[in-house]
């Protein structure tokens, strides 16, 4: 579906087509040879994964480039009402107090086969009872092999969730829960809840391979298998002949690595790329007959977090006043291009569980500068702000945004210094918690609220790098356990509320805004890539000149 943009710089659109000539005469020759041209899709990415298991990060580059492209899950959500639906597992039962939950497999359903390993059987029991044992058992040798480091199970404390994993039989199994969670199948269904092949670790064990393997050379039961990663480069997807659905239509998915705004958008208007993630001049591209330009209201949320742990953010009259500085909808402007909302709290307005009666944060100077003074900082002080060098799906321009928060913060006297880095760099030393206060965000994982608040704000995501606010609040968690605790949306709603009310006195970190998610293709593909959360998926995709 073909959308209005916003308005674009006319010296950036210029450039890019100055651009368009030289690329067309010397486009880069191991992509426009390549066959993928004329029996795949070539989709213009903004960064390289960190690994090809989603069990293993929480980036938007991981997911996107491997959850829904390698692996299936035991469900998945209906794209329309988001009620979950059955995927790897045709059927499941719940039991009335909620800690049984028994799934009902299929059984025709194939493993990758690849250079480096041939399945001998379909998925069965054992496979689901690996990929999940594999988190919570600590003397698994795959638990080990990761250090134990799955950061989105731990921020939802599944390893003291379930308590055990029975297998029925071949094609049956039952997950025995400590106490009830309302978001546990939602979990599950989440693009981290990935099934992976038992017999290939096996295999590593018996061959003595390196254990890494699994989650660098992967196999899955998705729509595509692994063929081919140059670091930086591309990453090459081959069309699983056994796909369990339906005959995959795209013989080859290449991802091209391209982190910069221009590039991807000059590849796109030569056609050197297919489809491209988070389009800059999308007036030009809306403009052209042979693209299409897309988009998709996103549950996400771009934030400005606050280092809790070192001063002077450990002092909440600080994280107010700097709240107050901030012009929200300037931001949304010049950012956005007005492609996004003024987020007034963590939670989209999208949710069930979003709360209008929030305390909302007015720009005023003036209460700004009385803060500081309360706060012992009337001279002002200086503040560095870390901000990702790649576009983000809820937030088009890091920098940009740095820049205009830096000009508000200097009216009440507070100095700012812009860092950045390569994005694993920044990801890694975010997880370490070396800064003082980072613009990033949350995409949703799914739809259940609890996702909004767990993973990037609990007590137990502090442990696992995700916290990006390094903070812990016993009661804010204990809400959260007792809306975990009922299926009673009504009470949930109730907790959720004053969730959110705590998150407005205390501020470990200030929303800024609710973005769409863009993106571009040439109009010659067929099928939808984005979806609301979860990362994008080729699964359902085609090409017409394939046909």
């Amino acid at each position: 579906m073909k959308v209005k943009a916003g308005s674009v710089k006319i010296k950036l659109v210029n450039a890019v087509f100055m651009l368009i000539g030289v690329l067309l005469l010397s486009s880069c020759g191991k992509v426009s040879n390549d066959s993928v041209l004329t029996k795949g899709i070539i989709y213009c990415s903004e960064g390289s994964p960190s690994t090809f298991n989603p069990q293993l990060d929480t980036s938007f580059i991981t997911i996107d480039a491997t959850s829904k492209q390698l692996y299936n899950r035991l469900m998945d959500f209906d794209p329309t009402n988001f009620d979950k639906i059955p995927a790897l597992a045709r059927s499941w039962h719940m039991t009335k107090n909620g800690k049984l939950i028994t799934f009902y497999l299929r059984k025709d359903v194939s493993f990758h086969q690849t250079d480096y390993f041939t399945p001998t059987r379909n998925m069965n029991a054992d496979d689901v009872i690996f990929s999940f044992n594999r988190i919570i058992d600590e003397s698994n040798p795959f638990y080990q092999s990761v250090a134990g480091k799955f950061p989105f199970f731990q921020s939802i404390k599944f390893s003291e969730l379930v308590e055990d994993i029975e297998k029925i039989n071949e094609y049956t199994i039952r997950f025995r829960l400590t106490q009830p969670q309302s978001s546990f199948l939602t979990n599950l269904a989440a693009p981290f809840g990935v099934i992976l092949s038992k017999e290939y670790a096996d295999t590593l064990l018996a061959q003595g391979r390196d254990l890494t393997e699994l989650d660098s050379k992967p196999i899955g039961t998705g729509p595509f298998k692994y063929r081919e990663y140059r670091s930086g480069s591309l990453i090459r997807y081959v069309k699983h002949e056994n796909y369990w659905r339906f005959d995959v239509q795209i013989e080859q998915l290449l991802f091209n690595i391209s982190p910069g705004n221009t590039s991807r958008l000059t590849k796109l208007l030569t056609h050197e790329c297919d489809v491209i993630a988070y389009p800059i001049a999308m007036q030009e591209i809306a403009s052209r007959k042979d693209l299409v330009l897309e988009e998709v209201t996103s549950f996400n949320v771009a934030f400005l977090a606050f280092n809790t742990q070192v001063p002077p953010f450990d002092n909440p009259l600080v994280r107010k006043a700097v709240a107050h500085a901030i012009d929200k909808k300037a931001i949304i402007s010049a950012v956005y291009y007005d492609q996004a909302e003024v987020a007034d709290s963590l939670l989209p307005k999208a949710s069930w569980a979003y709360s209008k009666n929030t305390n909302t944060i007015e720009h005023s100077q003036e209460k700004a500068k009385l803060l500081l003074a309360d706060a012992g900082l009337a001279d002002g002080f200086t503040l560095d702000i870390w901000a990702g060098s790649i576009q983000r799906a809820y937030n088009p321009n890091a920098l940009k945004m740095a820049k205009l928060i830096k000009a508000d913060l200097a009216r009440i006297g507070i100095e700012v210094n812009i860092i950045t880095f390569e994005w694993s760099t920044f990801l890694k030393k975010l997880a370490k918690g070396e800064h003082q206060s980072v613009l990033i965000g949350w995409s949703a994982d799914h739809p259940d609220p609890d996702n909004f608040f767990s993973p990037p704000l609990s007590c137990a995501s502090l442990a696992t790098g995700s916290n990006r606010a390094m903070w812990c609040n016993e009661e804010f968690d204990q809400l959260l356990k007792q809306s975990l605790a009922t299926n009673d949306t009504t009470i949930r709603k109730k907790l959720y509320k004053q969730a959110q009310q705590i998150l407005a006195e205390e501020i470990p970190l200030l929303p800024i805004a609710y973005a769409k998610r863009a993106q571009a293709k040439v109009a010659e593909i067929e099928g939808n890539i984005l979806t609301p959360f979860g990362g994008i998926s080729f699964e359902n995709v085609n090409k017409k000149a394939l046909q």
